[in-house]
């Protein structure tokens, strides 16, 4: 390509005899995905500048939080691509359905956050852990390791408390008269 001063190794020929992950599938555009398909049928790519094809020899693993067969249906995604794709498919239901991996994730991430900041973090509070068990995270694992890397920073001691998961306290007294004198107890009527 214009400008270039070297070569470059691709993602998928740097994955060739290994797996490629392809997270947000559902996100890859139309003439992205005719590239795909092409690559997954004919097992051959052309990198950039290249005069000639390279075999790859590679097995693609990929993710999204999207229905793909109605993203199908709408015309979002390609149908043979979705095929090509949806030949061992793996539900993993959102964390809220999977309360107990909350604490092993949890301990997970703080391991590797505690490493990366420097900090002697130990792990949770009982109190703490089970605040995070009862949220529904609708952000799924990526929510989960936001809280606990902000826990991580905000911890005072060697276990993180309710006091290093703010987003998780009751409302304060002065929110709560805040929204009381906003609000009658009779609610608002919206139609009038």
């Amino acid at each position: 390509f214009t400008g270039a001063t070297r070569d470059k190794v691709g993602l998928v020929q740097a994955a060739h005899k290994g797996t490629l992950f392809l997270d947000e599938i559902a996100e890859l555009n139309l003439p992205m995905q005719v590239k795909l398909l092409r690559t997954l049928q004919e097992r051959t790519i052309k990198p950039v500048g290249a005069v000639s094809e390279q075999e790859v020899d590679v097995r693609i693993v990929v993710a999204t939080n999207r229905d793909l067969e109605h993203e199908v249906e709408v015309g979002n995604f390609r149908e043979d691509l979705f095929y090509r794709l949806h030949v061992i498919p793996i539900h993993l239901p959102p964390l809220r359905e999977r309360e107990g991996d909350i604490p092993l994730l949890a301990e997970h991430f703080v391991k590797k956050f505690a490493v990366e900041m420097g900090r002697n973090i130990r792990g949770f509070a009982p109190k703490a852990i089970s605040v995070l068990c009862k949220h529904d995270f609708p952000g799924n694992v990526r929510e989960l390791e936001n809280v606990v890397e902000r826990a991580v920073a905000l911890a005072t001691g060697e276990v993180i408390d309710l006091d290093a998961l703010p987003m998780f306290k009751s409302p304060s007294r002065e929110y709560r008269a805040l929204v009381a004198d906003v609000l009658p107890d009779t609610g608002l009527d919206l139609d009038a």
